[in-house]
């Protein structure tokens, strides 16, 4: 008999490309899920990692089992799904997964609201870029993720996967606080045009648009620093070296040294909830959709915002 938590395992190294990706989009340690691999391959008798460079790469017997375990986990999906919405309530295990600033400054209450209504449901989060959360939903290997888009990137929706808007997040335009611009009650992009910019690395929807709608105003951003952390833009803003785009959500209080501007037009990026079609009748599906939009009413105004 095949164990369902291995096939898991196997099923995930193959969406991932990787041990450490795969254990990461689990929430367990690398040598955990290539434990579970060998114990597959002593139940099966066949190998299923061979290595290719630096690299992994499946065989095609372990190609044929990460096939049948997407069956197998859409199976037991949709008989927990009836299960739960037979008892009414939610309970068993919830994967949720957020980009980061998500993940700092709206999961900790939605959580623990879900955590104190229903104690029959575990929940269990991880970061993950939004660029590849609606992948990690469709294939099985999350329950819930909260993603967000921009007006050049609209949110992708394939076939099986339904979603539901959380709200707009507004960007502001942080500088120095001995900046010539920090007494402006509002600045316009053509204000912006010659400064040096702290932005995230290339491949980033935050770095795109940037770039796209500097470019669209006729001009070509002197991108000076790249950070992937909010937090480390906000140093560098701080001690003079450019400015930055950065969105109200999980940003936290400004330091003394760094101004927020309100930059108009304004820069938007629309948050979602996102799960299987599927999974849409269970309980804990709707209740923490309903906990996501609650902590984002509740924290509307707030410093994290």
């Amino acid at each position: 008999m095949l164990d369902l938590a291995r096939l898991r395992a196997l099923h995930a190294v193959h969406v991932h490309g990787s041990v450490a990706a795969a254990a990461a989009a689990l929430g367990y340690t690398p040598s955990a899920i290539s434990q579970q691999i060998t114990k597959l391959e002593r139940e099966t008798r066949t190998t299923l990692l061979e290595r290719r460079g630096r690299g992994i790469a499946l065989t095609e017997d372990a190609l044929q089992l990460a096939s049948a375990a997407q069956e197998l986990l859409t199976i037991v999906e949709r008989t927990e799904t009836t299960l739960e919405e037979r008892r009414g309530r939610p309970a068993g295990v919830l994967t949720v997964g957020a980009f980061p600033t998500a993940a700092r400054g709206l999961l900790p209450a939605a959580l623990a609201t879900l955590a104190r209504e229903h104690p029959a449901l575990e929940t269990r989060l991880s970061e993950v870029d939004p660029h590849l959360s609606v992948d990690l939903v469709a294939k099985g290997l999350i329950d819930l993720a909260v993603a967000h888009d921009w007006d050049i990137a609209p949110l992708p929706a394939p076939d099986g996967v339904e979603h539901a808007p959380i709200g707009d997040d507004h960007c502001d335009v942080l500088v120095p606080a001995d900046h010539p611009l920090a007494s402006r009650r509002v600045v316009h992009r053509a204000d912006l045009a010659h400064e040096p910019w702290i932005c995230q690395p290339p491949g980033s929807v935050c770095h795109d648009w940037l770039v796209r709608t500097l470019r669209a105003d006729g001009h070509e951003p002197d991108l000076r620093h790249q950070a992937a952390e909010y937090h480390t833009q906000l140093a560098l803003v701080a001690v003079g070296l450019g400015i930055a785009l950065v969105p109200r959500l999980g940003r936290g209080p400004l330091p003394e040294a760094v101004v927020a501007l309100p930059l108009t037009p304004v820069p938007t990026r629309r948050l979602y909830a996102l799960w299987r079609t599927g999974a849409a009748r269970r309980p804990a599906i709707k209740a923490a959709v309903r906990a996501v939009r609650d902590a984002w009413q509740d924290d509307a105004g707030g410093v994290s915002r």
